[in-house]
């Protein structure tokens, strides 16, 4: 079976993306290694949230994904290959074909660097290494795409969940051939 979409990592970037691209219809994938830093956090900047603990706003937004169709399987993806219908993601406990990956793998390179994805230095304090993608978050390899803190974007919650959207907009608005966009309309 190919996935329209492969997502890796289930943190703020990697579910909001899933929420995005399963509600447009797209066929979503989440591989997750349960290792999202956002479990170890405290957040009260999250905008429309008081506050809450960083492993219910994980929770959450898997929850919100999955109502739209998104599949969550746990594991640890460890390669990444081109595949006939676009690319293989083999974990260490099966293999996926997708049609277009979007890594959110937050503070981990690991899988892109193994996968030839070209890096470049981080802006973010402690955050060594990114994956070099454009304001899109299209990387040195057709069809990946990066989200979210991997990225290099601001690790905060309310940024690399916004990051995810953005990019599952623009792989959507690419398996469309049309920019999409996703407003529903608030029923009187």
């Amino acid at each position: 079976m190919t996935y329209d979409v492969i997502i890796i990592g289930a943190g703020p970037a990697g579910s909001s993306a899933a929420l995005f691209t399963a509600k447009a219809g797209k066929k979503t994938l989440v591989i997750d290694n349960n290792q999202s830093v956002t479990k170890r956090a405290w957040v009260e900047n999250h905008y429309g949230v008081e506050a809450i603990a960083g492993p219910d706003l994980v929770e959450i937004g898997k929850k919100q994904a999955a109502k739209f169709g998104t599949e969550f399987v746990q594991g640890k993806a460890e390669q990444l290959t081109k595949s006939e219908e676009g690319f293989q993601v083999t974990t260490d406990n099966g293999a996926y074909e997708g049609k277009h990956v979007i890594l959110a793998t937050g503070l981990s390179v690991e899988l892109a660097e193994a996968s030839g994805i070209q890096t470049r230095p981080g802006t973010e304090p402690r955050i060594k290494t990114v994956v070099d993608a454009d304001a899109q978050g299209s990387t040195s390899l057709k069809g990946v795409w990066a989200a979210g803190t991997t990225a290099g974007v601001s690790m905060h919650t309310i940024v690399t969940a916004g990051d995810g959207a953005k990019v599952a907009i623009n792989v959507i608005s690419e398996l469309n051939g049309a920019r999409y966009v996703d407003h529903d309309i608030l029923k009187a």
